[in-house]
């Protein structure tokens, strides 16, 4: 077996979607309000189908942060991805920024999201990302809060320097974190590989569109030979959908939303055939040193203290 075939059946990578409306993503909030979002035509729905069946395409089961807001008006949805076998987490609430929210609303918001995917599924949600990876050094009590409402694990700290996220010089493998109050909580950080002694993110949204397809699958590929290391691959329903409505925003957040849309779902497709992937829950148990997954059903806070066990930080 070749270098590459045995890395490529070694290392299972982290497939993950946020799911959301195409009006909700940051860049637009001061062009769309939230108050008029039930205003805008919802496209959730199918574009997830689209996510969907492309997966089931390639025998592939993913992560799925879904909004609150989202599960509140189509818990249907949100069913269907626990009973295709895909895992349910949480993308908070409304797409804020949590680093724009007190400590108290970032409470209110994440409790209410979980609550409302664990009604739609039951079964637990474990798993948290925060929008546009907005937990940072800014507000590192967001990481209190998610081990204190029953998170075991956070996908949020993105180890780069960008202009409205990042936490330059954080580990960038799976790793166990201690959050300021001294709880426990596993960090699985979105993919980046150092080159020329920059650190540079590949393999989700934008990144994914926007980059040359040689280029992320030489990543991904770096990662599982040079690194053994996952690479934790994210998209967005609306990124399947050349289609949507466009909104009249400035020319560089045009940019970054809308271009390469088409070719989303084949970049997608190669990645799947090229490289075995499947769900945090199953990249944590496969990629963490001394640790696993919880099972679904497991008592909270045995899973907060036990269920990932430590895992080693390695940068």
């Amino acid at each position: 077996m070749s270098d590459r075939a045995s890395s490529r059946h070694r290392v299972l990578n982290g497939m993950t979607v946020d799911v959301e409306e195409h009006f909700q993503v940051s860049a637009f909030a001061p062009l769309v309000r939230r108050a008029d979002w039930d205003a805008h035509p919802s496209r959730v729905v199918p574009n997830t189908g689209r996510v969907l069946d492309l997966l089931d395409e390639h025998e592939v089961r993913a992560t799925f942060f879904v909004l609150g807001w989202i599960g509140e008006r189509f818990p249907g949805l949100v069913r269907q991805l626990a009973d295709r076998g895909h895992e349910v987490s949480c993308h908070g609430y409304s797409h804020r920024l949590a680093y724009e929210q007190q400590r108290d609303e970032f409470r209110q918001e994440t409790q209410r999201a979980r609550q409302v995917l664990q009604d739609a599924t039951g079964q637990p949600v474990l798993g948290y990302r925060a929008a546009s990876f907005s937990i940072d050094r800014r507000n590192p009590w967001a990481l209190d809060v998610l081990a204190e409402t029953g998170f075991a694990y956070d996908s949020s700290l993105f180890p780069i320097r960008h202009d409205r996220y990042g936490v330059p010089g954080a580990p960038r493998r799976i790793h166990e974190l201690t959050t300021p109050s001294g709880a426990r909580l596993i960090e699985v950080p979105p993919s980046t590989v150092e080159l020329f002694g920059a650190r540079l993110p590949v393999a989700g949204g934008g990144y994914l569109r926007l980059l040359p397809g040689v280029l992320t699958r030489w990543a991904i590929g770096r990662l599982n030979r040079a690194e053994a290391m996952p690479a934790i691959v994210y998209v967005h329903p609306w990124e399947l959908d050349p289609g949507q409505p466009r909104i009249a925003a400035p020319l560089l957040t045009r940019l970054r939303h809308y271009t390469g849309i088409r070719r989303t779902a084949s970049r997608l497709g190669e990645l799947m055939r090229r490289f075995r992937f499947g769900p945090l829950r199953d990249v944590i148990r496969a990629h963490g040193p001394a640790g696993s997954a919880p099972e679904p059903g497991q008592d909270e806070q045995q899973t907060r203290e036990h269920g990932y066990g430590p895992v080693q930080a390695q940068g």
